[in-house]
């Protein structure tokens, strides 16, 4: 079946982000001129998905509020000959069919996914966590897509990484099938470097059977109160097969500040509009880069 919904949990509060984040939400914030949010949009619509549900917070209406059309502002710019900026305005609320949902309490991003089985209904779906924010044409989940059909089951994205910092992250322990490929047998949620079974970490995008819902709903909380995706996940695996999938691109960090630092800077350089400037930026500061590091 093709993958139509997606489902983008948004309701947290951006501690890492404070104080500006007791104003914007975190994932309205921008990488240039953009927010967060409309990245990751973007990314699924390209792969074919017709509807956005965002699951988002009481005291969060600002994000709901920028998918709606400014007659005002979009008469005042095609008055003014402003054609560009007129179609950056109009393009977040031509994007595709945006739905939201409330989640009036924080348990966990388990709960989150679970406030939209009304909206997803009986059909497989994609989650994505707006904080990772994934470079690459054709986009993550439109390979993730491909991969689904293909195997006919659900597909976790997942990057290599070091060593090192493999317990700051959730882990598969997996066999691989094909290339980029690996048959997901369990998930490990930040294990010591001693325990985790790979270097294969978990990255903000699922593609998964409405199967799981039912599996969410019988989760029993953590000891933070919270029903996590990741247990719902290890019961589904029980009567599903999941794979993990090392998809193509770069994935930057925007759930923290010098993340989405340098998802600005990467963004800026590889904009035609904006490379020149970002180059002259950078050079501007060169003469503070220590040459012996």
């Amino acid at each position: 079946m093709q993958i139509r919904k997606a489902v983008i949990p948004a309701a947290g509060m951006g501690t890492r982000f404070l104080p500006v984040t007791m104003s914007v939400p975190k994932e309205l914030l921008p990488i240039i001129d953009r927010p967060l949010l409309q990245y990751v949009i973007a990314e699924a619509v390209e792969a074919g998905v017709e509807e956005i549900i965002i699951v988002t917070s009481p005291g969060k209406e600002l994000i709901s509020e920028y998918f709606q059309p400014r007659p005002a502002l979009e008469k005042h710019l095609a008055a003014a000959g402003e054609d560009q900026l007129l179609a950056k305005v109009t393009a977040a609320a031509n994007l595709t069919k945006v739905n939201f949902v409330l989640q009036h309490e924080a348990l966990g991003l388990g709960h989150a996914v679970l406030m939209a089985k009304d909206a997803v209904g009986d059909e497989p779906f994609v989650v994505i966590l707006p904080d990772d924010v994934i470079a690459h044409s054709p986009g993550a989940i439109s390979q993730m897509v491909q991969v689904s059909e293909q195997m006919d089951a659900g597909v976790i994205a997942v990057e290599v990484v070091p060593w090192e910092v493999v317990h700051n992250y959730g882990v598969v322990a997996a066999e691989q099938v094909a290339e980029r490929v690996h048959k997901i047998d369990g998930l490990i949620e930040k294990p010591p470097r001693e325990a985790a079974p790979s270097n294969l970490t978990i990255v903000g995008r699922y593609i998964l059977p409405p199967q799981i819902f039912g599996y969410l709903e019988n989760t029993q909380p953590g000891a933070k109160g919270e029903i996590q995706l990741t247990d719902g996940i290890l019961d589904l695996l029980q009567t599903h097969d999941m794979y993990a999938y090392e998809f193509s691109g770069v994935r930057f960090d925007g759930g923290t500040p010098m993340g989405l630092l340098r998802a600005s800077l990467a963004f800026a350089l590889d904009r035609e509009d904006t490379s020149e400037e970002a180059l002259s930026i950078l050079r501007e500061f060169q003469d503070r880069i220590d040459p012996l590091t």
